[in-house]
């Protein structure tokens, strides 16, 4: 039997009562497990509402009940949570003891934190300049674990931890931008598009950084062929635009990695504005070039650390057993070829670090 917490009371409750309103989860995973436990041995931990009938706790739990057909349920009813940011905390509480957010909500409700956290801690320092450290301990209702000392600036990183327990805010900035961008009515068809799909690959398991640089290119490449369209444009600078547009789209059409690709777009895009800015073709090579015809392009260190954060983990994601078999020799080949390279390459990288460690103890 489930133990009453302080500050609630327990009562029974109308289910069709229970408003559950706006909630960051919209995956409720599979609930024929919890639907089977509850028929069997009843609803051992009650599902948590405001006063007003409000849910806060136990979306699940009250799903579960409605599939079961129960009219009534046993509720605890806390009081002290009558604002949003303090529903918020408490759903948080809730998902960290059940099961996890999807990206997706987790950083729907990271966007929502961050706001109301700030929102707050604005409030909390306006309020601090009229009133004493006594009033400022009776300013608002809710009792719930907090960071009260949070700063506007830090609204981000905090609520970052509190949705995912560590400091994820930039992946969670990134994958509401691709949702942002993918609603967008003011962006580009291709732009919009492009989130759309990567937000697709990432609910899929696809990685967040790789998705967030292919979009970065995308839009300069809209920013590339808005300027070749641009009649207030210098003549070079169009031309320029174009021709950099469809190199832009044959990187594009051939794949290349999402680092390589973003730092493409970048360099096109600087070299379009420094033609704009005098009027005439830039003489200097595009800055990833081979050295001579025939030759590898040399990538920065950048582009090296973002391939590999892309590769993390990979082999957990094939089945050897089901690859092997299915390759065609030429792709058998090319895999056996970026093995035998990368394991040289790792060789000489691993001598250069240790002689450099040694380098740097003896200095």
């Amino acid at each position: 039997m489930s133990t009453l917490p302080a500050g609630h009371i327990e009562l029974e409750r109308a289910v069709d009562s229970i408003g559950v309103g706006r909630r960051h989860r919209q995956d409720y995973g599979d609930l024929a497990p919890l639907v089977e436990s509850i028929r069997r041995n009843g609803l051992l931990q009650p599902i948590t509402i405001t006063l007003d009938g409000h849910l806060i706790c136990g979306a699940r739990r009250l799903a579960a009940i409605r599939q079961l057909g129960w009219k009534t349920v046993n509720v605890w009813v806390r009081s002290g949570v009558s604002d949003r940011l303090g529903q918020l905390l408490a759903e948080q509480d809730d998902n960290l003891l059940h099961k996890p957010l999807t990206q997706f909500e987790a950083a729907a409700l990271y966007r929502e934190l961050k706001t109301l956290l700030a929102e707050d801690a604005a409030r909390r320092q306006e309020a601090s300049r009229f009133h004493t450290a006594a009033d400022a301990a009776e300013d608002g209702d809710v009792k719930l674990t907090a960071p009260w000392d949070t700063t506007p600036g830090e609204a981000a990183v905090q609520a970052a931890l509190m949705v995912t327990g560590r400091d994820s805010h930039t992946t969670l900035e990134r994958i509401g931008r691709l949702e942002d961008l993918a609603a967008d009515p003011s962006q580009p068809e291709a732009v919009r598009q492009r989130a759309a799909a990567e937000v697709e690959r990432i609910k899929a398991g696809g990685k967040v950084y790789p998705a967030h640089l292919r979009v970065n290119a995308e839009l300069s490449l809209a920013e590339l062929d808005r300027l070749a369209a641009d009649p207030t444009q210098p003549d070079e600078a169009r031309a320029q635009a174009r021709t950099e547009a469809a190199q832009l789209r044959a990187a594009v059409e051939r794949e290349a990695r999402a680092a390589e690709l973003e730092q493409l777009a970048k360099d096109a895009l600087a070299r379009v504005k420094a033609a704009k800015a005098t009027g005439r073709k830039p003489s200097k090579r595009p800055a990833l070039s081979a050295v001579e015809p025939g030759e590898a392009v040399p990538f920065p260190l950048t582009m090296f650390v973002a391939t590999w954060d892309d590769m993390a983990g990979w082999w957990l994601h094939h089945d050897p057993q089901h690859v092997g078999p299915a390759l065609s020799e030429e792709q058998w080949s090319r895999f056996e070829e970026t093995i035998a390279g990368t394991v040289a390459f790792a060789d000489t990288a691993r001598t250069a670090r240790a002689e450099a460690e040694r380098a740097e103890h003896i200095a």
